[in-house]
């Protein structure tokens, strides 16, 4: 199947099912806020480098975590028994996105990272409209880890995580996912299958599993705004 050629003007997407095996839907268009929330309702997202076109994928399968099937493993008990950490919501988004990048530039040795400047930029958007939310984790005054994704509905759509402290993105992660089941929430989207999220609980899906979620999804209420008020 070819890969799709998306405009300026048209913010709509090809069905999912019609993403080639290695999963890239489409490339190019923008990253307005209406394109990106279309993006989530249709389980699309973008993932590109600097200098290149805007890549919209839609891997199969899909890595999920249904909340009540959050693991906990003995060793983070401690962490929660001591309260090791403080978790906030929505208090520094826009740290949390770039503490994510420069994560994600060590790890690949320097060469880059998908949150690019534009990316920074269109999510503090959607953070001020009320659709993208940080967890913020907290060793006394110090920002040692955190998580960043967007909320649609009855899901999270998670887009990645830091840590400068051993478990601290981890127990941010932990305390999301509880509040997010709470809150009646479906599923948190993981997009790629990892070990780390797999020992959390997460499993893969197919992508037509998926999209039959994000079809209902469409039909509920978002809980948009600060969730401040989540801690």
């Amino acid at each position: 199947m070819p890969v799709f050629w998306l405009s300026d003007e048209n913010t709509e997407f090809p069905p999912a099912e019609l993403t080639p095996e290695h999963g890239m839907l489409a490339i190019g268009g923008d990253l307005s806020p209406e394109r990106l929330l279309r993006a989530y309702e249709k389980g699309v997202f973008p993932w590109f480098t600097e200098g290149e076109p805007i890549g919209w994928w839609s891997p199969d399968p899909r890595m999920v975590l249904f909340p009540d099937e959050l693991r906990v493993s003995k060793s983070m008990r401690p962490y929660f028994n001591q309260q090791k950490f403080r978790v906030s919501f929505d208090q520094a988004f826009e740290t949390v996105m770039r503490s994510c990048g420069s994560s994600r530039q060590k790890e690949a040795g320097g060469s880059g990272t998908w949150i690019t400047e534009g990316m920074v930029e269109a999510y503090t958007e959607l953070h001020r409209l009320g659709f993208a939310h940080s967890v913020e984790v907290w060793q006394e005054d110090e920002l040692v880890g955190g998580l960043y994704g967007v909320a649609l509905g009855k899901c999270y759509f998670g887009e990645s995580m830091f840590t400068k402290v051993s478990n601290a993105s981890k127990f941010g992660f932990i305390v999301l996912v509880e509040k997010l089941e709470a809150l009646g929430f479906w599923l948190v989207d993981c997009q790629q299958v990892s070990r780390h999220l797999a020992s959390l609980g997460a499993r893969p899906i197919t992508r037509a599993d998926f999209m039959q979620i994000m079809e209902k999804n469409e039909d509920e209420p978002t809980l948009a705004g600060n969730w401040a008020a989540l801690r």
